[in-house]
């Protein structure tokens, strides 16, 4: 038992040493070779596995980074809607027509002529929320101008009016000029 069966050939005679040092050989070869394919095999299931981890990773960070942008999107809307609808000013009595251009299309609203004045100097700004046209003042008009510039429909830049030095200050505006 101790021999192996090689040395029990070689004892008997039945082959010589260049056969067992051949046989030997191919038998090496042939476990290096199965290594290798092994290995092979191993490294290349690894580096696609490894890829299509980095690929869901990648997928997940988009997913997440679209997620944090819808929600950032909500979180300025909420803002905007709050900021309106705390600082919106009645237009309940509204005598004149105010005009202004939105996507194109001349709207209108109808305020008191006080607004009318304030909205041509730009103390006053119409914002566009939820398809409804909303009156608030420009201070506030610049707070949501910060964060969305898209509601703003209108807002005067603020004219510094020096009305001592107007000749026309005493007469008043008929009102088939306003529009």
């Amino acid at each position: 038992m101790a021999n192996s069966l090689q040395d029990q050939l070689l004892k008997a005679g039945l082959t010589d040493e260049n056969k067992v040092n051949k046989a030997k050989k191919a038998k090496q070869r042939k476990e290096m070779e199965q290594r290798h394919k092994k290995n092979k095999v191993d490294d290349e299931s690894v580096r696609l596995a490894k890829m299509a981890k980095a690929k869901d990773m990648e997928r997940d960070r988009e997913l997440n980074r679209r997620k944090n942008e819808e929600a950032e999107q909500k979180a300025v809307a909420a803002q905007i809607r709050q900021l309106v609808e705390m600082n919106r000013v009645p237009l309940e009595d509204g005598e004149i027509a105010y005009h202004f251009n939105d996507d194109e299309k001349i709207q209108r609203i109808h305020v008191t002529e006080k607004m009318h004045g304030q909205l041509s100097r730009g103390q006053l700004a119409i914002v566009k929320l939820d398809m409804h046209y909303d009156v608030i003042p420009a201070g506030v008009a610049e707070k949501i101008s910060w964060r969305d510039t898209a509601c703003i429909i209108v807002h005067n830049d603020r004219e510094l009016e020096d009305d001592s030095d107007d000749p026309y200050a005493d007469f008043k505006v008929p009102d088939d000029l306003m529009w």
